[in-house]
């Protein structure tokens, strides 16, 4: 990594510390705005769902002490129990009510007053009958107590201490209030109504406790969230690896393809977006190596077709300079017998004779080396068909040597060839005699020291080759390829001797390449040998 940049390791645990720590900025922000807030309107709803509980409960109760209904003697004397048990016991509900109750008000945080009756003119516990619930099972009628908790709701002039007293909710049944307890140094939320049995009731929640609980809830909430935060930063350190080190693994593929170094490739082992784009990177370096390579590939086509068109010039300009050499000679002969002709410069028949055959001799090597040259023309463009046919290729050689035997004896030159049996190929005939007459012509003008010439026919699985030895002074092997150039000589003025164009090679070349087949030329210590291949057939 280079120095002042930033990994992406270390992006992901800032960016996870941001968000720990701005999740916890904003759930200190909600609690210390809309907690105390939500908890008020909740215990409200509490207040409510409990006051209606105790209402169904104490109105079964009283429903369920009354009995069924007596004769009237008997229902006075049931009425004079009633008087009498509760004139001395200020127990007025079962055990199990009481219970019931406590169990329900101690649950949701509220302690519960249900007063029996108030007199109007002085405050009298006695001729009171109160209930507490919530109080972990104390049952108490103190007279302080009691008129601290009913307040100046029924005793105006008690309840001094009562402070910041709001109306929050009021229904047909009761009402609630929100106010400061200056005795308590609490706020409570306070529910004040009557039962359907008739009793007033009295049922306060302190809210300080969820004051202090917001407050304990905030802390741990910062301590939880430092926690957290650390703890997922080490974690990511470590898992964070799993990420960047595919990620600079692909980095460092990008700087091999860079340098065009195609042969490093990712290799894959997840599905996930990483390995998508290890697939992608992989993909893109298969085809730009193959872009690249078919880029090097028309560039070099490209290369050898400029070679190929600056050649072909100078082939052209070499071509054009050589034909005008080749036939400056005869037209000059020519012209100059037919001017001498023409002035009578020799008065005899025979010199007439002889100026004659200067100029048909020149004139039909002129001729030759047009026919030549067209034929060379036709092959190189391809304007030639190569009919192939099947033919013995013994009988064709055997047929060009007996055309021969005349110079072979006038140069005392001995031919070899003794293939005697058929020797079937597939090729072009006609084109095939005139690469052998070029290759046994060339064997002629050129062969020396002890003037033999050689044809050999050497089978080679599915082909054969044909080869023309000649015994003589070796080419220089710098010369070897030049040979089949156009109007190219090695010995110039040896070519003069027997009007060589140095078009017949050019010819086997071509026709060579039209056939598909091989063909050359080496060196012997004794002398030289030209060859070439066609398809055998075995009969």
């Amino acid at each position: 990594m280079k120095h002042g940049t930033c990994s992406v390791r270390v992006k992901m645990i800032v960016l996870t510390f941001a968000a720990i720590f701005g999740t916890v900025a904003l759930c200190l922000i909600l609690n210390e705005t809309f907690l105390v807030r939500y908890y008020e309107v909740s215990k409200q709803k509490t207040l409510g769902s409990v006051y209606g509980q105790i209402s169904r409960l104490m109105a079964e109760e009283e429903k369920n002490a009354a009995g069924p209904a007596l004769p009237d003697g008997m229902e006075e004397e049931r009425e004079e129990a009633d008087a009498s048990a509760s004139g001395s016991s200020s127990a007025g509900i079962s055990d199990e009510l009481r219970l019931e109750l406590d169990i329900l008000c101690s649950k949701s945080n509220i302690t519960t007053v249900i007063i029996n009756d108030i007199l109007s003119d002085t405050f009298r516990p006695k001729a009171i009958i109160s209930y507490f619930f919530g109080t972990g099972g104390k049952y108490d009628q103190d007279e302080e107590v009691i008129r601290d908790l009913i307040g100046d709701y029924f005793f105006p002039g008690y309840g001094e201490g009562v402070k910041e007293k709001q109306l929050k909710l009021e229904t047909e049944n009761y009402s609630i209030f929100s106010l400061y307890d200056a005795r308590m140094k609490s706020k409570y939320i306070e529910l004040v109504g009557f039962l359907e049995s008739g009793e007033i009731v009295l049922m306060r929640s302190n809210m300080e406790s969820m004051q202090e609980s917001v407050k304990v809830a905030n802390k741990f909430l910062v301590y939880a969230g430092i926690g957290s935060a650390v703890i997922i930063s080490i974690i990511m350190f470590f898992v964070g690896r799993r990420f960047t080190d595919p990620v600079l693994k692909l980095a460092d593929i990008a700087k091999h393809m860079a340098e065009l170094d195609f042969d490093v490739k990712y290799k894959v082992r997840s599905r996930d977006e990483i390995g998508e784009l290890g697939n992608s990177i992989n993909v893109l370096a298969e085809r730009l190596e193959q872009t690249i390579s078919e880029l090097k590939s028309a560039n070099n086509e490209l290369q050898m077709d400029i070679e190929k068109k600056t050649q072909a010039d100078e082939v052209r300009k070499e071509f054009l300079s050589n034909v005008t050499h080749e036939l400056k000679t005869p037209i000059a002969l020519i012209q100059g017998y037919a001017e001498g002709l023409k002035d009578n410069i020799s008065e005899s028949s025979e010199d007439r004779e002889f100026y004659c055959d200067v100029i048909i001799d020149e004139a039909g090597k002129m001729n030759t080396m047009v026919k030549k040259l067209l034929t060379l023309n036709h092959l190189e463009f391809g304007t030639t068909p190569v009919e192939l046919a099947r033919f013995d290729l013994t009988e064709l050689i055997q047929a060009v040597l007996n055309s021969t035997e005349i110079l072979a004896k006038q140069k005392q030159v001995t031919v070899h060839f003794e293939q005697t049996e058929p020797l079937y190929v597939w090729a072009d005939e006609y084109m095939i005699e005139e690469v052998l007459t070029n290759y046994i012509s060339n064997a002629f003008h050129h062969v020396a020291g002890a003037n033999i010439i050689e044809v050999k026919v050497i089978p080679q699985g599915s082909h054969v080759r044909v080869a023309v030895f000649n015994t003589g002074s070796p080419i220089p092997e710098e010369e070897l390829e030049k040979v089949w150039i156009k109007f190219y000589k090695v010995d110039k003025a040896r070519t003069r001797e027997y009007g060589g164009s140095g078009i017949g090679l050019s010819i086997v070349q071509a026709i060579m390449k039209a056939h598909n087949q091989a063909y050359g030329v080496k060196n012997h210590p004794s002398g030289v040998e030209f060859w070439f291949e066609l398809d055998y057939t075995a009969s």
